[in-house]
């Protein structure tokens, strides 16, 4: 499934968030989840987001129980990866670099946050002054 571009509604990113953040859930779990975060939705409705992330491959199910019990099958990382790839594809000609900064331009981040973006810059630097190694034939 490497490339391929995942197609979520914001529905179905939602109800996929939270099996990400809580593993293997039934409908119900699922329901009363997002109805916490202030989404009211029917279980009804929850039951066909998940048929259809699951038909799309984002999620598997265990039907042999009475309540069917679902789980993520694509981490969260493999889609964010993806998303961002389209994205930048969409908007920045496949270049990140516009995107990160207009992202540091344009929002705030913690004192931790900026550490590990710095602990990340200097080690790209630090990979950048190593003599590269000739393929040897």
């Amino acid at each position: 499934m490497s490339g391929r571009q995942y197609d979520l509604g914001e529905a179905e990113l939602e109800v996929l968030k939270t099996l990400w953040d809580h593993g293997a859930v039934t409908v119900r779990d699922v329901l009363a989840h997002l109805h916490k975060q202030g989404r009211h939705v029917a279980y009804t409705t929850v039951q066909t987001l998940l048929t259809r992330l699951e038909q799309k491959g984002y999620v598997r199910s265990d039907k042999s129980e009475l309540a069917f019990v679902y789980r993520a099958k694509l981490t969260r990382d493999r889609v964010t990866k993806s998303r961002l790839k389209t994205l930048l594809s969409q908007l920045y000609d496949g270049a990140a670099a516009p995107l990160v900064l207009q992202l540091i331009r344009d929002e705030r981040f913690t004192k931790a946050e900026v550490a590990e973006f710095q602990g990340l810059i200097d080690r790209l630097d630090g990979e950048g002054n190593k003599p590269t190694r000739k393929a040897e034939d």
